[in-house]
């Protein structure tokens, strides 16, 4: 049942939310090495929620002030922080799948638009018919019957968000960088808190927390993060290798790959144009592997991917899907050169046998592999007909 207002709650919440996400902002916390669109996702995220912030204030302060347009601003505010809760809401979840998968997928996105569709049908029904909430006589705003629905999906994302990374964390280790649970719960409590006691926000400052906590969570991970590529370096090798160890009965597959012909993209089309081709590689693996393995930047042009062994699993497999990938990106780059890769690999124990043996035993396949693709492509050739 709605309460009076504690506009004192709303002015210390939505002004510590405010502080949180302008430090955040100042201090670029949301910029993320390697990866650009999820720091454009991260900064959108935060400058919606300071607004939100300024207009949860704002429209809790004209709250039951009589007159037409007061009554024209409450509409348009509470239609926006509901519509605010569902963006920020679906933001964050898709931050999180991003982060996990670095691409996204139909179902995912299936699911965002459903969501969306509903709640912004009821939130136009809303402006002629009051389901959601009502804004009476006196300008005093009331919760409809169809807000719990609000609510519900709200629980269903963040459901839904850490289902999918309990998931992806059993097949990607690496993922302990990213607790999900931390920067969740406070928005869990927050909607919880607010359901049963109106007259309070909570919600605002619940997001800023999240989003403090990501940002927490995202530069910590970044000490393991390779700078031009985004991709795992080998502070995390280390760290994989020496907690695998001391496990049992489980095998990694290790893969040791390394560009063709890098050297004569760096001499022929210059060092930054070698970069951008390091860094569309890397994309390769990652979008090849999914979230079912670890790509690690090893030195140079040289990356190692580990695969957790959970069911029956194929090298040759893994290798023709890394393979699929960069033609694809061959077709669609209109870049003068083409990426291909040389790999060597094999399955593993950490537990039985030394990382360095390993190393150095898929360095040698991988450099079989080179020579047969050189014995077939002349580099010399090569380089005249790319130039």
């Amino acid at each position: 049942m709605d309460t009076a207002i504690n506009m004192q709650s709303v002015y210390v919440t939505d002004l510590v939310g405010i502080a949180i996400l302008v430090i955040i902002m100042v201090t670029r916390g949301w910029s993320l090495p390697g990866r650009k669109l999820e720091s454009r996702i991260m900064m959108v995220l935060l400058a919606v929620s300071m607004f939100n912030c300024v207009a949860d204030i704002y429209v809790f302060q004209c709250d039951g002030i009589p007159g037409p347009g007061y009554r024209a601003i409450l509409m348009v505010g509470d239609t926006y922080l509901y519509m605010y809760n569902l963006i920020v809401g679906v933001g964050i979840i898709y931050l999180i799948l991003l982060h996990i998968d670095r691409r996204t997928r139909g179902l995912h996105m299936l699911l965002f638009w459903i969501l969306c569709v509903v709640e912004m049908a009821l939130l136009i029904v809303n402006l002629f018919v009051p389901i959601v909430f009502e804004i009476d006589a006196n300008n005093t705003y009331h919760r409809g019957d169809y807000y719990i629905l609000f609510v519900i999906i709200g629980f269903v994302l963040i459901f839904y968000g850490y289902s999918y990374y309990l998931i992806s964390k059993l097949k990607n280790p690496s993922l302990r960088y990213f607790p999900v649970l931390e920067f969740l719960a406070p928005i869990l409590i927050g909607n919880i808190v607010q359901m049963k006691m109106y007259g309070i926000s909570l919600l605002p400052i619940s997001f800023a927390v999240a989003f403090a906590a990501i940002v927490i969570a995202l530069q910590n991970e970044c000490i393991y993060i390779d700078k031009l590529t985004g991709v795992y370096n080998r502070y995390e090798l280390d760290k994989i290798i020496k907690r695998r160890h001391h496990r049992r009965n489980e095998k990694l597959i290790a893969m040791m790959l390394d560009l063709n012909d890098f050297k004569s993209i760096n001499d022929t089309y210059s060092h930054e144009e070698g970069d951008k081709a390091l860094v569309a590689f890397a994309k390769a693996l990652v979008e090849a592997i999914g979230s079912e393995g670890l790509v690690i930047r090893f030195a140079g042009d040289e990356f190692i991917i580990l695969i957790p062994i959970f069911k029956p699993a194929d090298i040759e497999d893994y290798k023709a899907r890394i393979h699929k990938r960069l033609d694809e990106y061959n077709e669609t780059s209109g870049k003068p050169y083409k990426l291909s890769t040389a790999i060597g690999g094999r399955i593993f124990d950490p537990h039985a046998e030394n990382m360095s043996v390993i190393v150095n035993e898929i360095d040698s396949m991988m450099y079989k592999d080179k020579h047969a693709y050189y014995a077939e492509h002349d580099r010399r050739g090569r380089r005249k007909e790319d130039s």
